[in-house]
């Protein structure tokens, strides 16, 4: 089941008498609102079936966001909607014509977020079909593999522009099928430049670039495997453990945090793990960081370390709201 974030009925109500004749039916806003997230997670369970279970937790997390994002931008939009009739309410005697264009205005920036936001569902449909997740205890061979391939395909489409240029034709071209060649040539016959390349030079740099990007997350993932372990540490109330084989840094409390440091994790990334006991977020030098941020109002002087591994890429967002406690295995 996905989490429902509170809609407001009393705006609700109050919006639909500003703009219609028509009676408010007590609960039809949150209604609306909870059929979109079971729409969302129709679309994150058919995610779920098709991706490896290592993407499943970041999946939850973006079904969360769009859930909590889409109940605050439709209270906004009530408010919003709130704040002046219309025409048709007030009539036209004395309208607030300077108040109504402030609402327009406010009404279409709530509808370019909504549109934003309707951005989620399109997130959640591309996790886990592309790309190589530091997760992946096999993550350096495949990044090694890509980097190889994308070598050689940098060296192949240099050596063919390098054919062209010499005889200019590819046919004959050792590198290239005779089909391969005719698809090419049809490329460069649409091709709006004066003197078009069969890999113009944005292939090649597009391709350099990758080129580097891979090399650069190779470099990362090795220093951080030959790096030394970072130590985690005690404060009052709990600890922070650095889980390697999770890849996580890990707050784990000796009793239920109250709502204001659950705010407080969660605004530093960290998420609820009900299978590790534990509130979360990937084990790199950001993480490190922001574990001790959050911890180090209840921590002494002595446990503060300074943190040492290597940093890497992230993506956060949200996951779902804790249910009530119950350590080790907690429900929150």
């Amino acid at each position: 089941m996905p989490t429902y974030y509170s809609i407001d009925e009393t705006l609700a109500r109050r919006a639909k008498e500003m703009n219609s004749f028509w009676n408010y039916e007590p609960g039809s806003a949150t209604a609306s609102y909870r059929q979109e997230v079971d729409k969302a997670a129709a679309i994150a369970e058919a995610q779920k079936a098709r991706v490896d279970p290592m993407y499943h937790e970041k999946i939850d997390r973006l079904l969360d966001t769009y859930a909590r994002k889409l109940a605050e931008n439709l209270n906004h939009g009530y408010a919003i909607n709130a704040r002046c009739p219309s025409v048709l309410i007030a009539g036209p005697a004395n309208f607030p014509v300077r108040k109504k264009e402030k609402q327009n205005r406010a009404s279409d920036a709530n509808m370019k977020e909504w549109q934003e936001i309707q951005g989620i569902l399109n997130r959640i449909r591309s996790v886990g079909t592309a790309g190589i997740s530091s997760d992946d205890e096999n993550a350096l061979q495949k990044l090694r593999e890509k980097l190889a391939r994308h070598e050689r395909e940098q060296e192949e489409m240099k050596a063919v522009n390098a054919y062209y240029r010499k005889h200019g034709t590819l046919d004959g071209c050792p590198l290239l099928s005779a089909e391969g060649a005719e698809k090419i040539k049809a490329v460069m016959v649409r091709d709006w430049r004066a003197n078009p390349m069969p890999y113009n030079s944005y292939r090649l740099s597009n391709n350099n670039q990758t080129i580097r990007d891979v090399k650069a997350r190779i470099a990362e993932l090795e220093a951080k495997q030959s790096s030394p372990a970072p130590e985690g540490w005690s404060f009052e109330g709990g600890r922070v453990v650095m889980n390697q084989e999770e890849n996580r840094v890990q707050i784990l409390f000796d009793g239920k945090p109250d709502a204001d440091i659950r705010s407080a994790l969660k605004h530093a990334g960290f998420r609820w793990a009900p299978s590790q006991g534990a509130w979360q977020r990937m084990l790199n030098q950001n993480g490190v960081h922001a574990a001790r941020s959050v911890t180090e109002q209840w921590m002494t002087p002595s446990a503060q370390p300074e943190p040492t591994i290597e940093s890497q890429t992230e993506e956060e967002s949200c996951s779902e709201e804790p249910a009530p406690f119950s350590y080790p295995q907690q429900s929150m």
